[in-house]
Order: C-alpha cells, then sequence, then structure tokens
C-alpha cells in the first residue's frame, strides 16, 4: 500500500516538484510558505509547471500511440464507447486519476484528438477532479464512510448525466478544431518510421502547447491570486443555515477558489464544526473541485461558446440540486 501510495505522490501530485518549488520560494526568493504571498507564488510556479508537463506528456504520449491509428481506424476502434456504457466508462476512468480541473484538461484534449465521443470525454472531466480513490480515503476519514460514499456516488451521477446531455445536445461539433482527430496531421497506415511518429508527436505537443499555453498561465495565475486569500469566517458567513440561498451561494463562492478536494477538507471540516448543512458543504465542495475559474478559463479556449455555456449550467444546476436535496435528506447522515 505504502508503495502504491510513493507512486501516487510521485507520478502524479509530483511530490518532488511541489518539493523543489517550496525549496525555490524560500532559499532563493527569501519567502516563508506559512506566509500568504509566499504560499500564492508557490502555487503558481508548482501548478504552472506541473501542468505544462501534463499538457505535453500526454499530448505526446496520445499523439504517438495515435500515430498507428489513422482517424478513421480510431473511429472503428472507438465506435462501441457510445451511450450509457461510455459515460460510465469515463466517469469510472475518471477516478483513477487524481488530478484537479486544471489539470485534467490536458487529459481531456489528449481523449478528445484521439476520437473519443465528446459526452465520454466529459463525463471524464466531472468525474476526474471531484472522485478518486485518495479522496474517498480523506473524506471517510474526516467525515465518515457515509458521507465518503454519498459525495462519491452524487459525483459519478453528476458525471455520467452531464456526458449524455452533451451527447444529447449534439454538441461535438462545438469543440475546437485543433483538438478534433479531423484535423490531425495526415496520417498514412503502417507508412510510419520510428522517427517520423517522434516528430510527429513533437510536433501535436508544439501545436496545442502553442494555442493554450497563455491560458494557463492566466488561469493559474488568477488561482495563485486567489489562494488562501479568501478569509474562512467570510465562507462561514455567508454559507450559514439561516440563509434559504446557502446551497446557490456555495456553488457560486466556490467557483473562483482553485483546490483540489485535499485543499478544501479544512474548509469543510471548519464548515461542519459551524454548523453547516450537509448539502451546502457537497455543493461548496464540488464547485471547488469541478468549476474553479482558473479551469474554466482553460477549457475555454479548448470548446466554443454553445458548449461551455452548456457544462458551466449542467454543473451548476446539479450541484445545486444534489446540494438541496441532500439538506433535505440530512437525517441519512
Amino acid at each position: 500500500m505504502q508503495f502504491f501510495q510513493m507512486i501516487s505522490d510521485q507520478l502524479f501530485k509530483m511530490q518532488w516538484l511541489y518539493d523543489g518549488v517550496v525549496w525555490l520560494v524560500e532559499a532563493v526568493f527569501g519567502l516563508s510558505m506559512n506566509e500568504r504571498i509566499g504560499n500564492s507564488v508557490h502555487f503558481f510556479i508548482y501548478d504552472t509547471i506541473k501542468i505544462f508537463i501534463l499538457l505535453s506528456v500526454v499530448i505526446f504520449f496520445i499523439s504517438y500511440v495515435q500515430s498507428y491509428f489513422p482517424p478513421e481506424r480510431t473511429k472503428r476502434l472507438l465506435g462501441g464507447v457510445t451511450g450509457f456504457k461510455g459515460y460510465v466508462s469515463g466517469a469510472l476512468l475518471g477516478t483513477l486519476t487524481p488530478f484537479c480541473s486544471c489539470s485534467s484538461i490536458p487529459i481531456f484534449i489528449g481523449f478528445t484528438s484521439s476520437g473519443l465521443p465528446v459526452g465520454v470525454t466529459f463525463s471524464f472531466l466531472i468525474s476526474s477532479p471531484m472522485v478518486d480513490l485518495a479522496s474517498f480515503i480523506m473524506l471517510t476519514s474526516f467525515f465518515g464512510i457515509r458521507f465518503a460514499v454519498i459525495y462519491l456516488v452524487v459525483g459519478l451521477i453528476l458525471a455520467i448525466v452531464g456526458g449524455y446531455i452533451i451527447d444529447r445536445f449534439n454538441l461535438g461539433k462545438d469543440v475546437q478544431t485543433f483538438v478534433t482527430p479531423e484535423n490531425q496531421r495526415a496520417i498514412e497506415e503502417g507508412g510510419m518510421s520510428a522517427k517520423e511518429r517522434i516528430d510527429f508527436s513533437f510536433a501535436q505537443v508544439k501545436e496545442i502547447f502553442l494555442r493554450v499555453w497563455i491560458y494557463v498561465l492566466i488561469g493559474v495565475g488568477i488561482g495563485a491570486l486567489i489562494h488562501n486569500w479568501i478569509p474562512q469566517t467570510w465562507i462561514q458567513t455567508v454559507l450559514g443555515d439561516d440563509n434559504p440561498f446557502a446551497v446557490l451561494l456555495a456553488t457560486l463562492v466556490g467557483m473562483p477558489i482553485y483546490a483540489d478536494i485535499f485543499g478544501t477538507l479544512p474548509i469543510a471540516e471548519a464548515l461542519m464544526l459551524k454548523g453547516v448543512s450537509v448539502g451546502t458543504i457537497l455543493s461548496f465542495m464540488m464547485s471547488v473541485v469541478a468549476l474553479s475559474l482558473p479551469s474554466l478559463i482553460m477549457l475555454s479556449k479548448v470548446v466554443k461558446g454553445r458548449l461551455m455555456v452548456t457544462f458551466v449550467a449542467i454543473m451548476v444546476i446539479g450541484i445545486v440540486i444534489i446540494g438541496y436535496l441532500f439538506n433535505q435528506l440530512s437525517f441519512i447522515l
């Protein structure tokens, strides 16, 4: 178990990078990680590098594999990954990738460019930052097994329903053309050498990187500016049970905050100790991890307006419904 935890920490969460940036901030910049400025600088550098690494590695790997599968062949192979089975597969795959909302977008780009149906890729995009094994374990230790199971189940349901609605509205054409398989360089089946495949993969990385890098910087920059700068007492006041709009406000308040599930746990625990309702806490946590403003800025470069609006509407409405529902059913916890 410790071995797999080490792999998760070093490979997915990039603990080595986190520690290296801590050294950079404290030893080189002379800032303290215990102060807001130092923490925000660390946040910006660490998340920017992490996302660029993920973007480059994922696009290179998927492009190299794709070099063996021209678009038409890819469509034939992935043709069965549709419908309910596809949405469930995408949502469950998201639980295996412990990434924040911004870090999930490079994976989303890779899946979309490989020809996976848009609804399936959005099921992944919704589920990935919200539910994974590590968050389930942490939620269990903080709030108990029942709360953790409910969070996991409603997160998967929202991911599956979201993917279904996006496919139902036929919004696949609203993905930017530079990440669709039809716009990939022509690949002759079986006609590329190993060097040509590597060159092809690097070219794909370069093309997508040049299109999205500025949005990554803007998104993470916003996240860094607000990281640790929103007072917890203010959140607790706004989300109290005396406010009938607490669930809706929890969803909207969570959107500007950029953090993974682990960053939201201390706030969620404090809210629970202050007597904030379970549904309100669920809505706040889901909004923070799946609808952060920085991730939406990055996603807006990949998808067009109608699809973007539909995605945000699905998430906000779904999260609010979940919050109000569980406030009414809070006795089950």
